[in-house]
């Protein structure tokens, strides 16, 4: 028999007893798994769901309650960090799903799981239903990872989903996330790009096997997209997508979570509304693909539970990587580089000239926008793009210039 312990009991924390309940009737684990305590905020608002006799707010209730695993999906860091610090000293194994918690203190909680000889699993934290993780640390172990390119923000991805299919405004694709729940009352995590950003610092540091701080990471998010960034990539057969994007090489590790253009043939442009999608390019491998649900009560659930489930049957992985150097963090895109630029000005030839003169290819691009002119543009390096940004921007008949990075 193994018994359990569970703080938090909302759209992650059902789907994990809804699962360990079915599965306890199908006998489709060796070993009994009883759950002891259950904490959460408020009794009243859970008194109808499942195992109720066992709901606590008390702290110190829940950790009297016998158990060998602590499963934490609570959502939140500063009791969510205390709480998980003191499981695993009282040498409990530890399953949680908060991507925020382990993006800031990963190194320190992963020293103490090994310390104390427990387990520290959080398949849940990245990609929702996706084994990302498993898949990284075990079954591409012998893969020097050199790249990984990634949707991993269900809202986000919903929003421009909404605004290249039907047209809306970002304020309105926003509004309809909130009212289908795909969005929080607050988005903020989610659309300046933080929350995607600390899932690829996550996955860049087991891959890359050394530190990536997400604050280190280059962040945009998808509030300033516009309708037209679709029309622009509609006419050169483009998605506009929020990615995550890290390289690994002998310089650094270029990383960087922004709106970019996608090709309609590419995998990435077919990933829609709430579906997640992780590419990783390994050394012996080559390129692997995962898709899956990113977010919701059931996928989440379910990778929480199979975490569970490889304690059970003491599968266990060692994490070091967290312990490793800080990774030197590149700001700009290394190799040939593509992007449409959007220029805010008064002399349209003089623009597309010194596009010309610039770039050994340039397509201009029909724009109904008065005093904007649409080019894209191809170069050796994104330095090279951002240079010549400076430069036109020095002409005081240039006011403003947007730039898309195109991905091949």
């Amino acid at each position: 028999m193994i018994k359990i312990a569970i703080m938090g009991y909302g759209v992650v924390g059902s789907g994990l007893v809804e699962l360990i309940d079915e599965n306890r009737e199908a006998k489709k684990c060796n070993e009994e798994i009883v759950i002891t305590s259950i904490l959460v905020r408020n009794k009243e608002k859970h008194k109808n769901k499942n195992h109720s006799e066992v709901l606590t707010t008390d702290i110190e209730e829940f950790f009297s309650k016998e158990s060998d695993i602590v499963v934490e999906v609570m959502g939140e860091i500063t009791k969510s960090l205390i709480y998980v610090k003191r499981a695993l000293n009282l040498k409990k194994h530890v399953v949680t799903a908060n991507k925020d918690l382990l993006a800031e203190y990963g190194e320190e909680l992963f020293e103490l799981a090994n310390e104390n000889g427990v387990a520290l699993k959080f398949e849940a934290s990245i990609g929702g239903g996706i084994p990302v993780i498993k898949s990284l640390i075990e079954s591409l172990e012998g893969n020097n990872i050199n790249s990984i390119k990634a949707i991993l923000n269900g809202t986000t991805n919903f929003i421009l989903t909404k605004m290249d299919k039907e047209k809306l405004s970002y304020e309105e694709a926003l509004k309809e996330a909130q009212e289908l729940g795909f969005a929080e009352a607050n988005p903020e995590a989610d659309v300046m790009g933080y929350d995607a950003a600390r899932k690829l610092s996550l996955l860049s540091t087991l891959a890359f096997r050394k530190k990536v701080s997400w604050k280190n990471i280059n962040i945009q998010g998808i509030t300033e997209v516009e309708s037209v960034d679709f029309d622009y990539a509609d006419k050169i057969n483009c998605k506009v997508k929020l990615l995550c994007i890290s390289n690994n090489s002998d310089e650094g590790v270029y990383a960087t979570v922004k709106p970019v253009l996608v090709e309609n043939e590419s995998v990435l442009a077919q990933i829609n509304n709430e579906v997640n999608i992780v590419i990783f390019n390994g050394d012996s491998i080559g390129e692997i693909i995962l898709i899956g649900k990113g977010a919701g009560k059931m996928p989440t659930g379910s990778a929480v539970y199979a975490d569970v489930l490889d304690i059970v049957n003491k599968r266990f992985t060692k994490i070091t990587a967290f312990k490793r150097e800080e990774a030197k963090i590149i700001e700009n895109l290394q190799g040939e580089c593509s992007a449409v630029l959007r220029i805010e000005n008064s002399k349209e030839q003089d623009i597309i000239k010194k596009c010309a003169n610039e770039f050994t290819f340039i397509q201009v691009l029909q724009t109904q926008i008065e005093g904007e002119t649409g080019v894209l543009v191809k170069a050796n390096s994104e330095i090279e793009i951002d240079r010549f940004i400076d430069g036109l921007l020095a002409n005081s008949y240039v006011k403003s210039i947007k730039k898309i990075i195109k991905i091949d």
